[in-house]
């Protein structure tokens, strides 16, 4: 049984976050929307735009076709710089925030 395009989007956005070490707070703030609406458009009870798509893609260093095509399909295209290092731990952006680093 094959995915929907919906269901691609999302889980290919949920492989991104894990691949890169983010949270949905992380993600919210580089597009510049709440933590709560990525939130709805992850769980499905919102559905993430063209638009979105292409600024998701642009945050990561992908295509929107990257993105479209699938989790495995955009964690590969993750650039390697993106990446999250095991047993190193990378600052979010709320943790530069608290620190005062942002």
């Amino acid at each position: 049984m094959s995915m929907t395009l919906d269901e691609r989007v999302r889980s290919a956005v949920a492989a991104l976050l894990h691949v890169a070490g983010e949270s949905q707070t992380d993600l919210a703030a580089a597009l510049g929307v709440s933590q709560a609406q990525v939130s709805r458009r992850q769980s499905g009870a919102a559905a993430w735009s063209l638009a979105d798509c292409e600024a998701v893609a642009a945050h990561y260093g992908i295509t929107a076709h990257d993105l479209l095509a699938g989790p495995t399909r955009a964690a590969e295209a993750l650039p390697a710089a993106r990446r999250r290092v095991p047993g190193r731990n990378v600052p979010s952006a709320r943790s530069a925030v608290v620190d005062g680093g942002v």
